[in-house]
């Protein structure tokens, strides 16, 4: 077939899937062909709504015309899967996917690829390292896909600012893809070094075709917006919300935030709902959905609404907290403008984004000898382990675990296997200096976006040139470039019931029910089930270190020298003590026995006790487990050496006092040693829980 006859049958299939008018770029058209007639391999490298799903789809449709296998497209998100199983139908391609989401599926998923049904088959990057997936459907897949494609490709590179480690194991299935399958990879974020990076990662050769367009959207207006305060912010944000056009996404930094300001919103009388990586899926879907159909004015959410959420009348995106990398934020703002004139894109940063990007970078790659405890530990047990039994052998989080046993697998020192990960035996080295390079260009990246909140030039040209677009100029639309700056104002009403939200004290502690597994490695021998009568009541905490009200208070109170307790947040306690409502009133003050804050401790449990007009008790001392790594090893650092009071003849609950929770492990060791020692209940309070 001639290129003339092969670009009239995509122009026709282009049609079906975005309407009778739709005419192919042109660089659409070279991805096409390179895919089609020269079964070759592209790097797509342009702006969000551009139409890159366009060049897969229509490239599915000419090659299955063509007698080729079903295409296999690696998608990093379970809202960008719905959306592209929609597109595809309007394409005429039948689409079907394997996630975490849909496992009652997976058999009738295979089957119809089996049968030729499916055109398009979406996975997940972790699907392609789940044993059962791995070694029971990806060979035959392998073996008769038509057209490998990777979405989101800035996530297979570390450099990038959504690395995902199980991107890379794209590597080892593109070395076992027969000669002549086409490859095509897409993203919308990716400066010069991501696009080496994924090239590298990819095991790309010269001969991929590279086709990077210009990434600005001429829809964007771009705006800062400096407030004061976090009641400031809020109460802004709830007086202009209104005014901005259309539905759209508030974006905030972490979880806690996303549902604090939902709640504050919906008080003031929006249509707002939260959204959040541990939002129920699917609640998550139906406030997808609402935000598609403009039954929401906006969803408050956290990255975990990002990569090709598609709707193209989104009109404005805020940010309540910079994002720290600007390509991170441009990957964020390209949800709004697609298919609308003019699109209000604002920033408002607060003064505790660097601790947030702080806490974030501190969940980076661990150090060699961290690293070797895992290698070591997989070795010595000669056997399979679970995730949850190795972690008390190591000094890792499970969190940071499971993202080193990733790395360790692609990088073929580990396997997962049914049950858990197992030793390889092959050699692994550490590559300090890549380490410390990224580490590096993670730090310039925040530099970068304090610079771009200072700049006096060009926003979207800042921007840009942090993404070496070749093509970026000054877009003459930003505050900036107008000289039209929205104004900071916030009415007193507006800020007070900001204030008063924001200073509304009290989160609940939820006690830990189970202990961690493995225990026995670490020589102590608790396991299973807590025994109820063992087993500490719901408790209270001031606020979260995370909130974006009392966090703010807290944190600076736990960067200072140890202190008695502040008059203000000691009124804030009291608040929350007497809004507990407990089902019987404590009859007595414990504190735990603190070796790095004993001022701030005792001085709140004594003026509690004082106030309460309850006897102070004494308090309870643990072993020392505080700063241990995990749950598994600060238990046992807190269980090693117990000393609590005697309670033989307290008559009722009694309340314990501690300065913040963590893990949550040492009110649940504290207070099992005051159940044991009398105590009928134990009712912990807390200045701060971490999350």
């Amino acid at each position: 077939m001639d290129d003339t006859a092969l670009r009239d049958l995509a122009e026709e299939r282009l049609r079906a899937l975005a309407g009778p008018h739709a005419v192919l770029r042109e660089d659409q058209w070279k991805a096409i062909r390179t895919l089609v007639a020269d079964r070759g391999r592209a790097l797509v490298v342009q702006r969000t709504g551009w139409g890159k799903s366009a060049v897969y789809f229509v490239a599915t449709a000419l090659l299955r015309s063509l007698g080729g296998g079903p295409t296999v497209i690696v998608s990093p998100l379970l809202a960008l899967m719905r959306n592209q199983v929609a597109a595809a139908a309007r394409a005429g391609v039948h689409a079907a996917t394997i996630n975490s989401a849909n496992p009652d599926e997976w058999q009738d998923v295979r089957d119809r690829v089996v049968a030729g049904e499916v055109d398009v088959l979406l996975v997940s990057p972790e699907r392609l390292n789940n044993p059962d997936f791995r070694d029971a459907v990806l060979p035959s897949l392998t073996a008769s896909a038509g057209l490998l494609v990777v979405d989101e490709a800035h996530c297979i590179s570390d450099w990038g600012h959504d690395f995902r480690p199980d991107y890379r194991r794209l590597r080892t299935l593109l070395a076992e893809l027969p000669a002549g399958v086409p490859v095509l990879a897409t993203t919308a974020t990716a400066n010069d070094r991501v696009v080496r990076d994924v090239a590298d990662q990819l095991g790309v050769g010269p001969e991929t075709v590279v086709l990077r367009g210009p990434l600005d959207r001429e829809s964007l207006r771009l705006s800062t917006v400096r407030l004061p305060s976090a009641e400031a912010r809020l109460g802004w944000l709830a007086e202009r919300l209104a005014e901005l056009p259309g539905s759209g996404i508030v974006y905030t930094l972490t979880v806690a935030a996303a549902d604090d300001v939902a709640a504050f919103l919906r008080d003031r009388g929006y249509a707002v709902a939260a959204y959040s990586g541990r939002t129920d899926p699917a609640e998550r879907e139906r406030a997808e959905e609402d935000l598609l159909a403009n039954r929401v004015k906006a969803l408050v959410a956290t990255s975990a609404l990002g990569m090709g959420f598609d709707k193209p009348d989104l009109g404005f995106v805020v940010h309540l907290g910079a994002p720290p990398s600007p390509i991170a934020y441009y990957q964020q703002i390209g949800r709004a403008g697609r298919g609308v004139e003019r699109a209000e894109v604002l920033l408002l940063p607060g003064r505790e984004d660097r601790d947030i990007w702080a806490y974030f970078a501190s969940l980076a790659f661990p150090p060699e000898r961290v690293v070797r405890q895992v290698l070591d530990a997989l070795a010595d047990a000669g056997r399979v382990l679970s995730t949850a039994a190795l972690e008390p052998l190591v000094e890792l989080s499970r969190t940071r675990l499971e993202v080193v046993l990733k790395v360790l697998d692609v990088d073929g020192a580990v396997r997962r296997v049914r049950g858990g990960w197992e030793s390889t035996g092959q050699e692994w080295r550490y590559d300090a200096e890549r380490y410390a390079r990224i580490d590096a260009a993670r730090r310039a990246e925040q530099q970068a976006v304090l610079d771009y909140l200072d700049t006096t030039g060009c926003r979207m040209e800042f921007l840009l040139r942090q993404l070496d677009d070749p093509h970026a100029t000054p877009c003459g639309r930003c505050d900036n470039c107008t000289g039209r700056h929205v104004s900071a104002e916030v009415s007193e009403v507006a800020a007070a019931a900001a204030r008063e939200r924001l200073d509304r004290p009290g989160v609940e502690i939820a006690p830990r029910r189970m202990w961690p597994t493995g225990m026995a490695a670490v020589g102590v021998g608790l396991s299973g089930k807590i025994p109820a009568g063992e087993v500490v009541e719901v408790g209270r905490a001031l606020g979260r270190l995370t909130d974006i009200g009392w966090g703010n208070r807290l944190r600076t109170l736990f960067g200072e020298a140890d202190q008695d307790v502040p008059e203000d947040v000691f009124a804030a306690c009291v608040k929350v003590l007497a809004a507990w409502g407990w089902a019987e009133r404590p009859v007595g003050v414990v504190t735990v026995g603190s070796r790095s804050r004993p001022e701030l401790v005792e001085g709140l449990g004594q003026r509690i006790s004082a106030l309460g007009r309850l006897p102070l008790l004494g308090r309870v001392w643990l072993g020392e487990g505080a700063h241990r790594a995990n749950s598994a090893q600060r238990l046992a650092g807190l269980a090693g050496a117990v000393d609590a009071p005697d309670l033989s003849t307290v008559e009722g609950p009694v309340l314990l006092v501690d300065d913040r929770v963590d893990t949550g492990w040492t009110m649940t060791v504290a207070g099992r040693a005051l159940r044991r020692a009398g105590a009928p209940a134990v009712l912990p309070f807390a200045l701060a829980v971490t999350a």
